[in-house]
Parts: structure tokens; sequence; C-alpha cells
């Protein structure tokens, strides 16, 4: 019989090498989080490709891999791919002390490992849309003293000064709003999908003199309801298109040029990075 305790540890190094976070914390984090514990009682329903998969017993063993795990199924709402959330958690880099801004929190599992990244010092607030799943957030992190769980909308609510903004939710473009929320230095990473073919994980950090753009993988998520449709897709964006991305302006500040990749409600793209230069 495996010990789970073994089982986690080689879990939490398959995701630390798969994220190329050279911080040994990150490891530490996904070996100290139990993850069942953010499921519900098992056995559990594994989404693969288009179809599901019941694990054959509840035994926690099985949840243990790079896989989604159902939530929700009929609104679509799966505790999300690790691998994933490892590269993600890794392009951040949370620090010891900093505040997170969690967006989409589900059943909290993801916003445990980012308190466990900011202890201490540092804070998590997370937003959860749905009632059910905000409760199931709540009572799972009663343990973790540096989280606070909103039920509520994170669009339309505005969000509180943050060092790391963490979307799990699809986006047509983060709201002004996040951006300004955004401390020195800050970071955003969120599922960028401003057209229908179109799905991207985008970070985006601010800069002394504007908002610094990576987008670095594919990436598709749930919509985030009132930030996923805001206004039409722009006409004849595709993926290479978005991905020369290099900085995002608030139109307030900058009126769009010739380098916008795509402009969107109150926010543009642009295929110049802050300190003037294209991307090839």
């Amino acid at each position: 019989m495996t010990d789970l305790a073994d089982v986690r540890r080689f879990y939490a190094r398959l995701m630390a090498a798969n994220a190329g976070w050279a911080d040994p914390r990150l490891e530490a984090a996904f070996a100290a989080v139990s993850r069942e514990a953010f499921l519900g009682p098992g056995p559990w329903t594994v989404v693969a490709g288009n179809g599901k998969v019941e694990t054959p017993s509840a035994d926690p063993v099985h949840v243990y891999q790079n896989v989604l795990v159902s939530l929700d199924a009929d609104k679509g709402i799966n505790n999300g791919e690790p691998f994933l959330h490892a590269m993600w958690i890794g392009r951040v880099a949370p620090k010891p002390g900093e505040t997170v801004t969690h967006v989409g929190a589900g059943t909290g599992y993801y916003t445990a490992l980012l308190a466990q990244l900011v202890s201490p010092g540092g804070a998590v607030t997370a937003f959860e849309l749905e009632a059910d799943l905000a409760a199931r957030a709540r009572k799972n992190l009663e343990a973790y003293g540096n989280v606070t769980i909103i039920h509520g909308d994170a669009v339309i609510g505005g969000l509180p000064p943050s060092d790391i903004i963490y979307v799990n939710a699809g986006v047509a473009a983060p709201p002004a709003e996040w951006l300004k929320a955004l401390k020195p230095g800050g970071r955003i990473v969120f599922p960028w999908r401003p057209a229908e073919r179109v799905g991207l994980a985008v970070m985006v950090t601010r800069m002394d003199k504007g908002f610094a753009c990576d987008p670095f993988m594919r990436s598709w998520f749930i919509p985030c309801i009132g930030a996923s449709a805001a206004t039409p897709a722009p006409k004849f964006l595709n993926r290479d298109k978005a991905a020369r991305s290099r900085s995002i302006w608030l139109t307030a500040d900058k009126t769009p040029d010739r380098t916008a990749t795509a402009v969107i409600g109150d926010v543009w793209f642009s295929s110049q990075d802050v300190g003037g230069r294209r991307s090839q």
C-alpha cells in the first residue's frame, strides 16, 4: 500500500518541476495542502478530454495527478489542472508579505496554495461568485488566518490594492479597475478570451511607465461574468496577433494607436512594449 504522504510529495515534485520556478516553497506548498479536502467526498468525477471518468474509489491517491476534478458539473466548474496552476503561480512568484486577490476561488484549493506562499505576513482576498462554492471555500479555509473569502462579483465590487491578482475565469480584457488595483511592481495573471477562437494566459506587470504584457501560453477557462463579453470582439483578431501584445494601456491615459492589437472597452493592447520597442 502506497503511503498518501509519499504520493503527495511526489505530486508536489512534479508540480514544481513543471512550473520551472527555482523557489522550493512551491513544492512545499503543494506537498502541504491536501487537495482532497477541497473537493468534497469521493469518489470524484475527473474531466478527461470531452468525457468524464469517476474515480474507482474515494481513495485520495486518485486526485494527485494532473487532472481536472468536477466541482459543479451543470455549470462546468472544475478544480483546475494542477500543472497549469503550478506554471501560473511560478510566473507571478508570490513572496512572503505580499497581498493577493484571487478571482474565481472555487472551493479554495489554489487559494490555500497562494496563502501558503505569501506567509508569513501576507494575505489573500478571494472572490467567488457562486454562493455554494463560496460557502465551501470559507469552510475549507477556516484554518487559514490570512485568507478572506468574499461571496461577490470581483468585476463590479472593486479590488483591494494587490501585489498579485490571480484570475481563474476568462475575460475579454481585464477591467481597468483591476489594473488600477495593482501596486507598483504588481502582477496580474488571467485567461484572455478576446475572441471566440483566441485563448491565452497573460501576465501583466505594473511598471513605472505602464503595464507590461506577456501572453505566455494557451489557456481556456469558463467566462468571467461581467468581463467576458463587454464589447463586440475586435475585428480580425486572431491568436497570432493577440500573442504579439507586449503592453496594455488604459484608454483614459493613452489613445490607441497603430500598434494596437486589440481595443476592448476602456483598455487596449499594444504590440509595442512600455519602452517603445515593437514585437516581432
